[in-house]
């Protein structure tokens, strides 16, 4: 249901060595919801984003996603109790993500994510990365590759389907006409756009974004904003993304949340976000007393 808890991030903490990258954040991620995690370099936003897909394994926290039906604390403390990873009740199935290796957070959990710099496969064609993205229940159809072999009818249904949904997102993302052209051969601009497609055709429940308007255009960033409210208007997908560009944030975010030295400073709505003045006295670099002085002196 749009408006309750998918992602809860609870007291999580990472450190390397000496270094405390991100100290006790707690944020929340809810169905159906565009959420900013912003913050000046080095805040520890990536940090998070690797503890929350599994990259890294956090020193202390809890990181717990809900599919279905449930009460998304209520659960997880149950799962906690019972030491378990994956916990069912009802109609509903939570993942504590701290406790699943990474490829089990992506194929069972359902988190998809993109990361700063573009990773396509640029050796293979715009529509074989998206049909790429899908290697998980084709090899499932196929009996791990022997019902392809064999050419089974679930597997031609798997992958006629599998070809379909790449389609689909191909003219979402209006590079229909480039379908055979290799991935590398496309503008910045359309590779960005393909890469959120390929991480849409693994149907996640949670879509993890590292800063995906990172070198694009004026133009090239309204497009993003647009396949971001389809996104979430249209499939009903919850996303999470890391941001630099703030007018991509105000724009598109329903919740934003901001950190600096790894600590979270603030929690809100853009509005809320875009007048605290703590948020304006991290990214200007000064005290929050400077900040007041400052825009005292500009109201006289």
């Amino acid at each position: 249901m749009k408006g309750e808890p998918l992602l809860k991030v609870d007291h999580l903490t990472m450190r390397f060595g000496n270094l405390v990258a991100v100290n006790d954040l707690s944020l929340t991620v809810n169905e159906g919801d565009i959420t900013a995690l912003i913050g000046p370099n080095g805040a520890g936003k990536t940090t998070a984003f690797n503890c929350i897909t599994g990259f890294y394994k956090p020193v202390e926290g809890r990181i717990a996603l809900r599919h279905g039906d449930g009460d998304l604390d209520a659960m997880s403390n149950e799962a906690t109790e019972q030491s378990q990873a994956v916990f069912e009740k009802g109609d509903g199935k939570l993942f504590l993500l701290e406790r699943m290796p990474d490829f089990k957070i992506s194929a069972h959990a359902h988190v998809a994510r993109t990361f700063q710099n573009i990773r396509l496969f640029t050796g293979m064609t715009v529509l074989e990365n998206l049909i790429v993205a899908q290697h998980n229940p084709l090899m499932l159809a196929s009996n791990f590759t022997f019902g392809g072999l064999l050419g089974l009818p679930g597997y031609k249904r798997a992958a006629s389907a599998a070809i379909e949904k790449a389609k689909f997102w191909l003219e979402k993302i209006r590079l229909t006409g480039r379908a055979d052209d290799p991935a590398g051969d496309l503008p910045y601009g359309d590779q960005r756009r393909l890469e959120i497609a390929r991480a849409m055709c693994t149907d996640p429940v949670l879509l993890c974004l590292d800063e995906p308007a990172a070198g694009l255009n004026p133009r090239e960033s309204l497009e993003l904003n647009a396949l971001l409210r389809a996104i979430r208007d249209d499939h009903g997908t919850s996303v999470l993304l890391i941001e630099h560009d703030m007018s991509v944030v105000m724009q598109v975010s329903d919740h934003v949340v901001v950190l600096e030295y790894g600590i979270k400073i603030a929690d809100g709505t853009p509005a809320e976000i875009k007048n605290d003045e703590k948020v304006i006295a991290a990214y200007l670099g000064v005290e929050d007393e400077e900040v007041g002085a400052a825009e005292m002196e500009a109201r006289k």
